[in-house]
């Protein structure tokens, strides 16, 4: 009887599903047939048994569950019949994979299969096998396998090397038992088989070194006469794709002779002829011969040294630069980006075309080719790269000029020849995309302008234009008010005027209009009117005639619903009224800022703590200890650890009115002296008495601007001056109270630290193979938010490895996970996986903390996954 006759019921069963109009119509039609197909399992059906078989395969296709006719599988492929046997091996492959346990059943059909007389049975054995092979049947049916690779018929001997192939990847061992079969596949001529002993090789050489080794002195010959005759033969319409014989062959072998000649001076030089030969020989018109040259290049780079090849790869992935499909402009640009580390000179020969790739519609292009331009910037031509780039952001798409932006900004700080051409390109970059620079670049361009003392009348005259021209890119703004504050007068007087600029013509009021300019615009958030208020109070004591339109103009956010800006309101407008007499010294021009320093900042590389000298210390009314030479930070919090101090008396208090970061000393007895005359300026600012010198052995803490740069502003400057004092100073026992700026008194004890109050550690989860536990804190002043550390402890002896933990709260529950300490945990509790979690509770004090947990990690590459729920959290989080 035909197996197939009965076939028609197979698509009987797929006209019915197909017809279905809803997903429970499919459902049900689909429980019918599975019932029909279990009613003829249970009464061993053999006429049948191949149909629902084939019925099983197109259910499981569906997505539905099939595992009740895995055994039909076995069933059929030991039957006799080839069409069974067909079925069989085909539900095989389909319904079954690797960690099937049923598989073990299946293993001595396919040894029999594998030495079957009929080569189309032996063919179907080892598709199978290729397919569903696991350690355990790979070790047991290796030598049928190994045997088979000499087979009279040239298609079993490709499926054999392809079965072989996943043999070797599954038990590495085995591959020196294949290294002899395989050398002998390379000599073939039938490209089916060829192809798969290639692939065959070049596994063989990645799992052992004794076959790359062998493969390198015995096969590098022939297989560079082989790759000539196909480059070389003529037409043959078997093979030919595209006017080229066979490309799949030809790649084949460029990448087993890339794994050859990769550290091999000796195989490299015998394939250096045929390389060149296949570059220029290959059309590049079709994408074949393109396929073939990509792969070409590959080798050629990977291969040892030969500096005329590499020019010649290179010069390929130019032409590729050209073409019209984006795909292989994309692949020759990542290629560049490699072959920059060994020819740069020859890719800067297609510096232009990698220009125009910048510009490209295409958005991934265009990234890559931007990240292959920042590689090829050096000091030779970096300004030319830099016209171009800086002339595409005018009209690059919004999207893309963040990261153009950014690149420019790290080119011109890499490179830059000189500093004027710096801050001449970084108000260009300001001009066109201020609004996509960083803070940390604009605040590195203010130090530079700090240090470049020759140009600062050049560049506050330049920001003023910039400033005039335009308010909407805000990072401009802000360097240009910070510049006009510390350099107004300049802008005034026309100082420091380069042969390059044309003079300009500005008075005070004109600046203080800059500066109202600023303020007042609709873009200006709270950095830039904080920085402008602090750019106004110094404009009042460098223009004198000028100082009352500026009181009037901070006295209008003295109704700010901004805390921060009603504060800086009113004490500047008491500097002003009140305290003319130290006001020059309040607002005298920032000392040059260190470089290196903010340079070190950046990088994470400047020490937390600065020693200071050994020498007296001047005790100040507070009570600090002053070393002799603490420097005076700037708005921008970029001071220098190392600079001097001012010298005027005022500005030596200065530091303590601002919150200086002094690097806290201890004060020794024996060591104080009377306050200078520097003091009774400072404590008539802040109205008190010169208190008696104190003898103190503890030095207390002093509001320093690296505690202040949290807020959104605090990082400009210091100039929180009666809150911070009031909150952070420490008054000796015994002084007067201390009444700052706004005449209100402070209390005299300091503020206790407040840490929250203690919680107990818990077991939120626990199993058979799994602990975790869990610690809990909560910062001061935010009874909402609880950190919590979960300790992951592995109880079970066997390693866990691609360890995730995930959670999940309520809706009145906001949670975030920091990233795990580890994503290995090791075994029987010999070490632990910590991770943070922060929970805010918008329900605080109404609903507690509840939390869905899912565990998920592989022993063994046997993936585990845990879940429970965790409802024993402490109260009152």
């Amino acid at each position: 009887m035909n197996p197939f006759s009965s076939g028609t019921r197979l698509r009987d069963m797929i006209r019915a599903i197909r017809a279905c109009k809803t997903a429970a119509e499919e459902r049900a039609v689909v429980r019918k047939e599975c019932a029909a197909i279990r009613a003829s399992i249970n009464e061993n059906d053999h006429d049948y048994r191949h149909r629902n078989l084939a019925k099983l395969m197109f259910i499981h296709m569906l997505g539905y569950p099939t595992h009740f006719g895995q055994m039909e599988c076995l069933k059929l492929i030991a039957s006799p019949e080839f069409p069974e046997k067909r079925i069989g091996y085909l539900g095989l492959m389909l319904l079954l994979d690797e960690r099937q346990e049923v598989l073990m059943l299946v293993t001595n059909s396919l040894k029999q299969d594998l030495n079957h007389a009929n080569q189309y049975i032996v063919g179907l054995a080892l598709c199978a096998l290729g397919n569903i092979c696991s350690a355990e049947m790979a070790r047991d049916l290796a030598p049928e396998v190994e045997r088979l690779l000499q087979f009279r018929d040239p298609n079993t001997r490709k499926k054999a090397a392809l079965c072989a192939i996943r043999i070797i990847k599954k038990v590495p061992d085995l591959a020196e038992n294949f290294i002899n079969p395989a050398a002998a596949l390379l000599k073939e001529k039938h490209h089916g088989v060829l192809i798969t002993a290639v692939q065959l090789c070049t596994d063989l050489c990645k799992v052992s070194a004794e076959a790359l080794e062998y493969f390198r002195k015995k096969c590098t010959e022939s297989l560079v006469k082989t790759l000539k005759d196909i480059v070389n033969s003529p037409y043959a319409p078997e093979y030919d794709i595209a006017g080229i014989a066979d490309p799949f062959l030809h790649i084949r072998l460029l990448k087993f002779l890339r794994v050859l000649g990769k550290g091999d001076a000796d195989a490299s030089d015998l394939m250096n002829d045929i390389l060149a030969q296949v570059a220029t020989k290959t059309e590049s018109n079709k994408n074949a011969g393109n396929a073939i040259l990509y792969e070409c290049v590959e080798t050629i780079m990977s291969i040892e040294d030969n500096g005329g090849l590499r020019v010649l790869a290179i010069n390929i992935l130019g032409r590729f630069l050209s073409n019209r499909d984006n795909n292989i402009r994309y692949v020759a640009l990542n290629m560049l980006m490699n072959a920059i580390n060994v020819d740069a000179q020859a890719v800067q020969r297609h510096r232009a075309t990698i220009l125009e790739c910048v510009k490209d519609s295409d958005a991934s292009i265009r990234k890559r080719a931007l990240e292959l331009v920042y590689l090829l910037v050096n000091e030779s031509n970096v300004k030319p790269l830099t016209k171009e780039l800086i002339e595409y952001l005018e009209v690059s798409d919004q999207d893309f000029k963040g990261d153009l932006t950014a690149k420019i900004c790290s080119i011109i700080a890499k490179f830059s020849p000189q500093k004027i051409w710096y801050i001449d390109q970084m108000l260009k970059v300001l001009s066109e995309a201020g609004n996509f620079v960083k803070d940390e670049v604009w605040h590195a361009l203010i130090v530079v302008i700090s240090n470049a003392s020759d140009l600062h009348g050049y560049t506050v005259r330049a920001l003023y234009r910039a400033l005039q021209a335009s308010t909407e890119q805000e990072t401009l703004v802000r360097v240009a008010v910070w510049c006009i504050g510390e350099y107004g007068d300049m802008l005034v007087n026309n100082a420091g005027m380069l042969d390059i600029e044309d003079p300009i013509t500005v008075t005070g009021s004109d600046a203080v209009d800059a500066i109202e300019l600023a303020i007042k615009s609709q873009t200006s958030d709270l950095t830039t009117k904080a920085m402008s208020l602090i750019a106004l109070l110094k404009l009042s004591s460098r223009f004198p005639s000028c100082s009352e339109r500026i009181r009037d103009m901070i006295i209008q956010h003295k109704g700010s619903l901004v805390l921060e800006s009603q504060q800086r309101s009113i004490e500047f407008n008491s500097i002003i009224e009140k305290h003319q007499n130290i006001r020059s010294a309040l607002v005298e021009r920032m000392p040059v800022l260190d470089e290196a320093t903010f340079i070190g900042r950046r990088a994470g590389s400047t020490p937390a703590t600065v020693s200071t000298s050994n020498g007296a210390s001047l005790n100040l009314p507070n009570g600090v200890a002053k070393p002799p030479a603490a420097p005076l930070v700037d708005l921008l919090d970029l001071s220098s650890d190392d600079a001097p101090a001012p010298s005027s008396s005022g500005g030596d208090f200065l530091q303590d009115l601002l919150g200086v970061d002094l690097s806290p000393a201890l004060q020794q007895s024996g060591t104080n002296q009377a306050p200078r005359t520097g003091t009774d300026v400072l404590l008539d600012l802040l109205s008190i008495e010169t208190p008696p010198a104190q003898s103190s052995s503890s030095t207390p803490d002093i509001l320093s601007a690296s505690q202040v740069n949290k807020s959104p502003v605090s990082s400009l400057e210091g100039l929180s001056l009666s809150s911070s004092l009031s909150a952070r100073a420490t008054t000796p026992v015994g002084a007067s109270p201390m009444m700052d700026l706004l005449d209100g008194f402070v209390p005299n004890s300091p503020i206790p630290e407040n840490n929250g109050p203690v919680y107990p550690s818990v077991i939120g989860f626990e199993s058979s193979s799994l602990r975790i536990s869990f610690d809990f804190s909560k910062p001061p002043g935010n009874p909402q938010t609880t950190s919590i550390q979960a300790t992951f402890t592995n109880l079970s002896p066997n390693v866990y490895t691609d360890f995730i933990f995930q959670a999940a709260v309520p809706k009145f529950l906001q949670l975030h996970l920091d990233p795990a300490s580890s994503n290995t945990l090791p075994a029987s509790g010999s070490g632990s996986i910590t991770q943070n979690l922060r929970v805010t509770n918008s329900q605080h004090g109404k609903k507690s903390l509840v939390m869905r947990i899912r565990i998920a990690y592989k022993i063994n590459n046997e993936d585990i996954l845990e879940e429970g729920q965790i409802n024993n959290f402490p109260g009152g989080l």
